[in-house]
């Protein structure tokens, strides 16, 4: 009946905190938190299958590396200021990913390495669009990312 117990006492609570806590907004918040329970549940997709949960470590510890190495490359652009020139620029990389899960995985990847951000995804022609502070070598950046995230993604999700 209640899909997500946590996520719906934790709405309780909070609807309990915004209102005066009486016996109208304690049914009213009760029923407010079972719908947002269910609707959590639908808008859940398909659990993935794990094939090789072994590889997890290695991809955290590449996207932490590339983190790092990308928090000093931005840092470098930031101090440098106008005097080197740089390049930002789009690109639109194809993906062999299609499981909703491993998209989300690798939107976070690209997102939270600075210097690149995911725009949008385009699911007819399975290719993703991102933003790239630096841009020198576009053939770099698909390589780089389909070598490193997605052929790892692809392995570990089914």
């Amino acid at each position: 009946m209640i899909p997500h117990p946590l996520l719906s006492l934790s709405l309780l609570v909070m609807w309990l905190l915004l209102n005066d806590f009486t016996v109208g907004h304690l049914i009213l918040g009760s029923v407010v938190a079972v719908f947002g329970g269910w609707a959590m549940a639908s808008l859940r997709p398909n659990k993935p299958l794990i094939k090789r949960s072994y590889l997890i470590p290695k991809l955290f510890w590449r996207v932490f590396v590339d983190i790092v190495r990308s928090n000093f490359a931005v840092a470098s652009l930031i101090l440098r200021g106008k005097r080197q020139k740089h390049m930002s620029g789009f690109i639109s990389i194809p993906l062999r990913i299609e499981h909703p899960t491993a998209l989300a995985i690798m939107a976070v990847i690209l997102t939270s390495t600075p210097g690149s951000a995911w725009l949008a995804y385009d699911r007819r022609r399975k290719t993703v669009l991102i933003h790239v502070l630096d841009l020198i070598d576009e053939e770099a950046w698909v390589n780089n990312i389909r070598d490193r995230y997605e052929s790892l993604l692809l392995e570990i999700v089914e």
